[in-house]
């Protein structure tokens, strides 16, 4: 059963964000899944969390990651 909260801030047009959300499928971890090109308070809210500008952005149980990092998805899954 998945207990984490997964929230991923992604574009239509990045190919890590893909991968991102491709991950969490094959693994059977439902995600939230936000697209910061339209909108812009979503935007806004990645930038703070983050401190970045790019995608993806991946949020964990409150932990943020910065681009397709597989290797620390999977530990913070653990």
């Amino acid at each position: 059963m998945n207990t984490h909260s997964v929230t991923i801030y992604s574009t239509q047009t990045c190919p890590y964000c893909v991968m991102a959300k491709n991950f969490f499928k094959t693994k059977g971890i439902a995600f939230n899944d936000i697209d910061v090109s339209r909108d812009m308070s979503a935007a806004d809210e990645m930038v703070r969390k983050s401190g970045q500008m790019g995608v993806p952005v991946v949020e964990i149980d409150s932990e943020i990651i910065v681009g397709f990092q597989p290797d620390a998805f999977e530990e913070l899954l653990s």
